[in-house]
């Protein structure tokens, strides 16, 4: 058994993922690149061929990575292996990571320590949408060194202008995420060509093979000389010693060293770094576990860093982080999750989305939300402040992930440095329920909702608001009703009703409408908000969820009704600025839901509206059975 400590012996490897759209031949790559290198175990070959000839296939190379019986009947990779390779004196571990979008989750969590990175793209197909984006979480991850495997060239029979074709697109891609390509190899997986031999039918191409393109990935860079970050596992006590342990990120220490403790600053001495069944130790380097007592004998907590004096990491509570997000919901600014960075957690909330990336273009845009699977520029706020270095690629710096209250990882979080707060602007740091809003409607049977009723005074809005509001509660849905007069006798009893204030009105009814549905109720807004840019303002508010409901009935029927004789106030000059006389109603022009109560009875009316938005709340079957 060798000498070399068994984190250094694991360090040597140098870790290469293989990523690409479904289907593009990553696990048939990997399996030729293993059968041509002669990495593969005794027997396997045979395997290979007998499982390919009872399917009646071709040697079917991806037989060998695809082990689960998921696998093999979809046709798809679903969780990140791997393999450990050889090339010559080197040694590589392979990681072949799912393309399928469902196992993107398993893609990052494997792909998180590769030094290098092969894409493989259809050069038939070019790039597309799994391409896009494995592509963005490569730059997420920070991989430095991405080789293009050009695949199926023998699809194009071999034609280099085709061949060259895709391979501009692809480099112009990547060139848009600051991605700088290595090399592009033209290759076949299937066939064999350009994997760990020349192809003879590419004269032309007189670069290197795959296997010769790996061979040029530097290794892994030595972390010993960086400034030490050792976080804290765990504490323990034997006997009169208290034994501080943890894995050296970076840097090295020995005893005799003066180390700072966490964020509150105490600095102590290594008294000693403890060895069981070894020669006793004096040094440690990055990449070894290590135990350590301190002195005097203070107790860090688990998650504390410890660095040397004058070698801080960052300290912020107000941190940027790009941001791929897994959870098959939108996420929004006040949410809070557990920011899990090494060993330590922290509560942070989403003060702020900052840019988000539209896959179609990768162009970077304002939006107030980030969608399942998509990715972000976000800042997270703390309500103390958090110890990090800023993230860089090929290292172990900034890899933060957020976890949900179930402990499931929900996004990956590269901390990217400290966000300042801009002259002028308000230190809010809004926090979020625990409870998501999956767990809410698991619990009720149902979503949250706004259903926003609009329509000239009279037409109804309130009445149908009530009736619709006892169906929905006999049903068991959690619903509330804001109405207009409501609203304005004590919210927004500071308003008036110029343009501005009625603006104003719809934007605090729109917020608390939001507040309310993020608590997984059903929300009926019954408000004339007789302006389109002010409706178009609610919807924004509110987000997803939002539904219009236009309450149409005309102004000689709702002058008729005149239940609280605001026409006739208004046509004796007793009103201004009445809504329907004086002022315009701007009728919705695609509502969701259009109620003529005019025509219909109220109770026909709230009947459906009451229907509609059960369809749209509850959940799968209950729906209808509720209904």
């Amino acid at each position: 058994m060798s000498n070399v400590p068994a984190a250094a012996r694991q360090d040597a490897a140098t870790p290469i993922v293989i990523v690409g759209h479904v289907d593009h031949g990553k696990s048939t790559l990997i399996g030729r690149l293993l059968h041509d290198t002669d990495n593969l175990p005794e027997g396997r070959v045979a395997q290979i061929v007998e499982s390919s000839k009872k399917r009646g296939l071709k040697v079917e190379w991806s037989f060998l990575l695809d082990s689960l019986q998921i696998e093999r009947d979809q046709g798809v990779t679903v969780d990140s292996t791997r393999i450990p390779f050889r090339l010559g004196d080197r040694e590589f571990v392979i990681v072949d990571a799912p393309g399928h979008r469902q196992f993107l989750r398993n893609m990052i969590t494997g792909a998180a320590d590769a030094e290098a990175a092969v894409l493989v793209v259809d050069a038939a197909e070019g790039a597309q949408e799994q391409t896009r984006r494995h592509a963005m979480l490569l730059r997420l991850i920070g991989i430095r060194h991405v080789i293009v495997l050009m695949n199926k060239v023998d699809l194009l029979e071999y034609d280099p202008a085709r061949i060259a074709e895709t391979e501009r697109a692809v480099a112009a891609l990547l060139k848009q995420l600051d991605i700088e390509v290595s090399l592009f190899v033209p290759a076949s997986a299937r066939e064999g060509d350009n994997i760990a031999s020349r192809s003879p039918h590419m004269g032309w191409y007189q670069g290197p093979t795959l296997t010769e393109a790996l061979a040029l990935v530097p290794a892994p860079s030595g972390r010993a000389d960086l400034p030490l970050r050792l976080p804290v596992q765990d504490v323990y006590r034997f006997d009169t010693k208290r034994v501080v342990v943890g894995r050296i990120e970076r840097g090295r220490v020995k005893v005799g060293d003066s180390l700072v403790i966490g964020t509150h600053g105490t600095v102590a001495r290594v008294a000693s770094i403890e060895s069981w069944h070894t020669a006793p130790q004096i040094s440690a380097v990055a990449g070894q576990s290590v135990a350590i007592t301190l002195e005097p004998d203070v107790i860090p907590d688990r998650g504390d860093l410890l660095h040397q004096p004058g070698e801080t990491p960052i300290r912020a509570a107000r941190i940027r982080s790009r941001l791929f997000w897994l959870r098959q919901e939108p996420l929004r600014v006040g949410e809070s999750f557990r920011l899990r960075l090494g060993t330590a957690e922290h509560q942070v909330t989403v003060a702020s989305i900052d840019s988000v990336v539209r896959l179609d273009d990768l162009t970077e845009h304002p939006a107030d939300h980030v969608p399942p699977e998509g990715f972000a520029e976000i800042t997270l706020a703390a309500s103390e402040s958090i110890l990090f270095d800023a993230f860089a690629p090929g290292t172990t710096d900034g890899r933060g992930v957020l976890v949900d209250r179930h402990q499931r990882i929900v996004g990956g979080a590269p901390l990217i440095g400290p966000a300042a707060i801009a002259s002028g602007t308000k230190a809010i740091h809004p926090t979020d329920s625990t409870v998501s809003l999956w767990d809410r409607a698991q619990a009720r049977g149902h979503r949250g909702g706004v259903f926003w009723m609009t329509g000239l005074p009279g037409a109804g809005k309130s009445t149908l608001a009530r009736a619709a509001e006892s169906r929905l509660f006999a049903q068991g849905i959690d619903v509330s009703v804001l109405d207009g007069d409501t609203l304005r006798a004590g919210l927004c009893a500071d308003l008036g009703f110029s343009e501005e204030d009625r603006t104003e009105n719809v934007r605090r009814a729109a917020a608390v409408a939001r507040i309310l549905a993020e608590t997984g109720q059903v929300v009926l807004v019954a408000l004339i908000s007789p302006r389109a840019a002010d409706r178009d303002l609610a919807r924004q508010i509110v987000g997803d969820g939002f539904q219009e409901i236009f309450v149409d009935a005309d102004q000689t029927v709702c002058e008729a009704r005149d239940p609280k004789g605001l026409y006739a106030a208004a046509r004796a000059g007793r009103i201004s600025g009445f809504t329907g006389i004086d002022a315009p109603y701007e009728a919705p022009a695609n509502p969701d839901l259009r109620l003529a109560t005019g025509q219909d009875s109220v109770q026909d009316a709230a009947g459906r509206l009451a229907s509609h938005i059960t369809g749209a709340v509850v959940l799968g079957d209950q729906s209808r059975q509720r209904s």
